[in-house]
């Protein structure tokens, strides 16, 4: 099927000026806050749109938990369709998972508790439920006691959305991707979409989806359209106001925070009068119904917050009435759009430093990569690196003052530049562009020594790794 895009307007026509989006993107470059992807829609057009290169319009993104919400979606299909209830028991669909003895809270958990996060557990388990040494992860989540009764208490639980996705399978028959193939992402327009499976074969749910920029802003225009797509209603309207609308609270002690505005059906409520799915590192579907906007965002960010901010000073206030063309503004922000980029290392080629390194092979100290040796080629401004993980090769390569493509298996396309610092350091800037990731790798050589240090632009850990040591195999 062919992906039917949005279309496409200036957002003066739709009420928003070019310069509250060139403010906007101001403001994001002043605070240094890596964004790789901004998609503006107002009443179903796109007002305005970028990437930051190498970042591009066809490459499908990692989602994290922005994947919740489409998640959720399934269920509300299946909720039309009758096949489940937001009130059915968890543990009527898989008693073949259950332990033997099973804490009377159980019985009262329901999809709906899955929905809202309020299972009753008292931290959230996924990592003991992704940790099951079996790889069997419903019964792992059985096997994780409940401190609270369900309904009760707000806790952040990805294997939740995970046993939504279980649920789907073992009522349909299908994969959760498969099931919303036909339902959402064919209409929509959403090509090849992939998601991540347990070792059961059942999509994680609550990561794992990959998709474009434009599929994410299309999602957030069936929510602000209560369901419906080029006139057809893909989910109810009811369930889309349930979905969108605050069910429980997750107020702490910050009532200014974006995070604690209650918690609909995996969305999650804004100040504004906004709701938003969103992921790890800055994955964003905003929803504005009294703007009728939606704002689509990819990033590698560490802190989320800054984002959402921005949004609500810059773009948030300025929808308004149709304005006047502005062509002059209109074609600077075309251009600034057309122009953004993530920074690239200088380029910096040194001969001498590359002809030392030419062919060279080093040890590797044990270490968390799990990296037993490198071996280097150095010519032609680009290098080529060989990285063993015991009989497992990898191949890397980097460019000079340009990146060079590849697909490195587990984390997909990467884009790598590299520059000489001095003599004997060099950089290089590895880009995953499917996911939020960058990581940057100095080498030092000194004689026969290597020492490697890795930074990552995000993480769920340190964003500095140990230092790795080398020593070079002579040959002579």
């Amino acid at each position: 099927m062919a992906a039917a895009a949005l279309p496409r307007t200036s957002p003066e026509s739709q009420g928003l000026r070019s310069q509250a989006v060139l403010d906007f993107l101001d403001d994001i470059a002043e605070q240094n806050i890596e964004l790789h992807s901004l998609m503006i829609l107002r009443r179903g057009r796109v007002l305005a749109e970028g990437w930051w290169s190498p970042y591009a319009p066809h490459l499908r993104h990692s989602l994290y938990s922005l994947s919740k919400s489409f998640t959720a979606t399934a269920i509300g299909m299946a909720v039309d369709e009758k096949r489940v209830s937001i009130g059915d028991r968890v543990v009527d669909f898989f008693p073949d998972k259950l332990p033997s003895q099973l804490d009377q809270r159980w019985q009262a958990l329901t999809i709906k508790h899955l929905l809202t996060m309020t299972t009753g557990h008292g931290e959230d388990p996924t990592n003991k439920v992704m940790g099951a040494p079996d790889g069997d992860w419903v019964k792992a989540f059985f096997a994780c006691p409940l401190d609270h009764d369900p309904g009760t208490t707000f806790v952040y639980n990805t294997a939740a959305t995970y046993m939504l996705s279980a649920i789907i399978q073992r009522v349909t028959g299908e994969k959760l991707i498969d099931y919303l193939r036909p339902r959402l992402f064919d209409p929509l327009g959403i090509q090849d979409p992939t998601w991540w499976e347990c070792p059961g074969g059942i999509n994680t749910g609550g990561f794992g989806l990959n998709i474009t920029t434009e599929d994410i802003a299309k999602f957030g225009q069936l929510f602000l359209d209560r369901g419906r797509w080029q006139g057809t209603q893909l989910v109810s309207e009811g369930w889309i106001a349930e979905a969108s609308t605050k069910q429980v609270s997750n107020f702490i002690d910050d009532p200014a925070s974006d995070w604690q505005q209650g918690y609909g059906y995996q969305m999650w409520m804004c100040r504004h009068g906004a709701y938003r799915g969103d992921g790890a590192f800055g994955q964003y579907c905003v929803v504005m119904p009294a703007q009728e906007a939606v704002i689509a965002i990819t990033g590698g960010v560490t802190e989320m917050h800054p984002v959402l901010n921005s949004i609500w000073n810059h773009l948030l206030p300025q929808f308004g009435e149709p304005l006047p063309e502005d062509p002059a503004a209109h074609n600077r922000l075309e251009e600034r759009l057309r122009s953004l980029s993530l920074p690239m290392l200088p380029g910096t080629w040194n001969e001498a430093a590359a002809a030392g390194i030419n062919g060279q092979t080093y040890t590797m100290e044990p270490n968390p990569l799990g990296i037993t040796s490198l071996e280097f080629a150095a010519a032609d401004q680009e290098i080529h690196c060989t990285a063993w993980r015991g009989a497992e090769e990898l191949q890397l390569k980097g460019g000079f003052g340009r990146y060079l493509s590849q697909h490195i298996d587990g984390e997909g396309l990467c884009q790598i530049c590299c520059t000489w610092e001095d003599d004997a350091t060099l950089t290089a800037l590895a880009r995953f562009v499917e996911t939020p990731f960058s990581r940057t790798a100095t080498l030092s050589f000194a004689g026969d020594e290597l020492t490697v240090k890795i930074k990552q632009n995000c993480d769920f850990g340190p964003l500095e790794l140990p230092s790795i040591k080398g020593r070079r195999i002579r040959r002579d």
